[in-house]
């Protein structure tokens, strides 16, 4: 190695001069660095593990808002077919009501009607057997008894309802 020019003495002082800065270099630069870079691996990888999961889970609640919103509005569109049919037959009673009450009203009408017909038939009854006792008694020029007067009376009664 002579003829080489290496000197071995040389060649041992540098290799044990490297071999102390490597190994000082690597227990304090290398070491803490490669032991950094790793950290931010770790946590890089973690962050993507995060991001996916969360991806998972906001596609879930988006699935899960928009379910709650379907049942919601099926829902609300049950109610109001609901309160529609409800409606429907509140108005059918109310309408049963009022046909009920106007007939009642019509046939309190009619038979109050019928009694003032009968009251007014009654009346003419009368006011027709007075006149006739009044025209007999002027005609005949006589005073009629209280018996006359009735039995007048009941004569015109009689051919007026036939």
């Amino acid at each position: 190695m002579e003829q080489l020019g290496i000197d071995w003495r040389a060649l041992t002082t540098q290799l044990i001069s490297f071999s102390i800065v490597f190994f000082v270099l690597w227990r304090f630069a290398y070491k803490p660095i490669f032991a950094m870079l790793q950290m931010r691996r770790d946590k890089i990888a973690e962050s993507v593990v995060n991001a996916d999961r969360i991806k998972v889970e906001v596609a879930k609640t988006e699935a899960d808002r928009r379910k709650i919103l379907a049942d919601a509005g099926d829902q609300a569109t049950h109610l109001i077919d609901e309160a529609r049919a409800a409606a429907a037959r509140v108005r059918e009673a109310e309408t049963q009501k009022a046909v009920a009450a106007a007939e009642q009203i019509v046939a309190k009408a009619r038979e109050a009607a019928a009694q003032d017909h009968a009251r007014m038939l009654a009346e003419l009854k009368r006011e027709v057997g007075r006149l006739v006792v009044q025209t007999t008694a002027t005609v005949t020029g006589k005073v009629l008894t209280a018996e006359d007067q009735k039995r007048l009376a009941e004569e015109t009664e009689k051919q007026l309802s036939a």
